[in-house]
């Protein structure tokens, strides 16, 4: 499975636990990146972030076989990563995310919005 097929499985996953403000970045372009894509989320509750990962993993599962190579935060429930080498999940309580605000760090990558 290519870098931007799982990409769109992952997106598949965010939407049906309803997740809002999903992009994807594409980091193929930018020096030094060490991934392919990012797909960033936000979700209204630790709850729904939680439901979220979880949907994104069986989704991606189901697709490829594939688990998370590493996957972070879901004992926090305030920003849970999941990497799938060459493309990670970003999966964040809102008010988290405009803190860390990822889209900004990494100005120079292509974003797409995804229209629910």
């Amino acid at each position: 499975m290519t870098a931007e097929e799982l990409s769109k499985v992952i997106i598949k996953g965010m939407e049906e636990k309803k997740a809002s403000d999903i992009v994807v970045m594409d980091l193929r372009g930018v020096k030094n990146a060490f991934t392919d894509f990012f797909v960033i989320c936000s979700g209204n509750s630790d709850t729904q972030i939680e439901a979220i990962s979880d949907a994104v993993e069986e989704e991606v599962i189901k697709s490829s076989k594939e688990k998370p190579f590493r996957s972070e935060g879901k004992n926090n429930k305030q920003w849970i990563l999941m990497d799938y080498v060459n493309v990670v999940a970003h999966i964040f309580l809102k008010e988290r995310r405009t803190f860390y605000g990822l889209e900004e760090l990494w100005g120079d990558a292509k974003i797409t919005k995804i229209e629910s």
